[in-house]
């Protein structure tokens, strides 16, 4: 389970703890155990400061805290503060990015059986889409919605999202995807086949929450060679 230890200090000397928090990050390279920290000031009080120390598990964290650069720099930083930290342990019980769970629940619509939802609840009216298959960005809601419905025309597929990182107003999955060719693909006839793709999608999002944006990479070459459309090219 994630482990979160939260510090809450005060101090007039906060460059001189940022420069400390430096020193302490070069030397645990290789040895550390967090996996985050995060330090913010308080906007009613500059002098109270708030740390977020992310580790893998309360197990890691107490290998971190006996890291003899940990303990070190840590006697260094209440040198700094103007009274002891105070320390608040937490076992992480929910830890989800907002924007995950659209990027989740997007792949998935995509699989839906029967007529395509028309996914206003998921893509911004104006979304762009930017596919290396196509000439030109894909704009519009509607226009997005055709080009999914042509793939989904053509295959009887699913998504399964390998990786998932959000950050800010964006998020990247790496995914794998596989499906039966079923319908005619970029000129080439239903071909009954099995096939199998990987790549990775870059999502932005918008003010409201919904895909904004959206690149795409995936093995358009292998998937044709699995459909057979470079078997004369090879011969």
């Amino acid at each position: 389970m994630t482990f979160v230890q939260l510090i809450e200090c005060r101090t007039s000397r906060f460059d001189e703890m940022n420069r400390l928090l430096d020193i302490w990050v070069e030397q645990t390279k290789g040895k550390r155990t967090a996996t985050y920290d995060l330090v913010g000031k308080d906007r009613s009080d500059a002098a109270h400061l708030v740390e977020l120390v992310e580790f893998p598990s309360y197990e890691d964290a107490m290998r971190n805290s006996n890291l003899p650069e940990t303990d070190k720099v840590f006697r260094q930083l209440v040198a700094l503060c103007d009274e002891l930290p105070t320390f608040i342990d937490l076992d992480v019980v929910r830890d989800e990015p907002l924007g995950a769970g659209t990027v989740r629940r997007f792949f998935e619509t995509l699989a839906t059986a029967g007529e395509l939802p028309p996914l206003n609840d998921l893509l911004d009216e104006d979304v762009h889409s930017h596919d290396p298959l196509n000439p030109q960005d894909t704009i519009g809601l509607d226009s997005v919605r055709a080009e999914l419905e042509m793939w989904r025309a053509a295959f009887d597929s699913a998504f399964t999202v390998q990786d998932l990182i959000v950050q800010g107003e964006r998020a990247c999955a790496r995914w794998s995807w596989h499906g039966t060719h079923k319908g005619e693909f970029l000129g080439i006839a239903a071909t009954g086949r099995r096939v199998t793709m990987t790549g990775t999608t870059v999502f932005r999002f918008g003010a409201n929450g919904r895909i904004a944006e959206t690149w795409w990479q995936h093995d358009q070459l292998g998937l044709m060679q699995q459909l057979g459309a470079l078997d004369q090219l090879e011969q």
